[in-house]
C-alpha cells in the first residue's frame, strides 16, 4: 500500500482563522477555489477540491501556538464577524452561540 501524502502545516506561519485558510490552501490546494470557511474545509478534508482523493495525512507543525492563536480570543472574533454579515433573521441565533 502506497502511504498518503503529507500536508505540511507550520502554527507559526498564521494567527487567525483566515491566515490558517490560506496557508492550508497555499499547501494542499494548488489554487483550486474553495470556500475559505469550515464547511468548506470540512469538505476539503473529504477529498477532492485538489487535494488527493484518496485521502492524506496533516503534519501540523508548532499545533501548540495554533491550538493557543484559534482558541477563545479568535473564536469570538470569527463569531462577530459572522454577527455583522448574517441575515437579520439569524441574530439571535449568532449572539446565542
Amino acid at each position: 500500500m502506497t502511504p498518503k501524502p503529507t500536508i505540511l502545516i507550520d502554527g507559526l506561519q498564521f494567527s487567525t482563522l483566515e491566515g490558517f485558510f490560506q496557508h492550508f490552501a497555499e499547501r494542499a490546494l494548488d489554487g483550486t477555489a474553495w470556500g475559505h470557511n469550515l464547511d468548506a474545509f470540512n469538505d476539503v478534508l473529504r477529498g477532492g477540491f485538489g487535494t488527493p482523493e484518496d485521502g492524506f495525512v496533516i503534519a501540523w507543525l508548532n499545533h501548540t501556538v495554533s491550538s493557543q492563536r484559534l482558541g477563545y480570543a479568535e473564536t469570538i472574533r470569527q463569531l462577530q464577524l459572522r454577527l455583522e454579515r448574517c441575515h437579520p433573521t439569524n441574530v439571535a441565533h449568532v449572539e446565542e452561540q
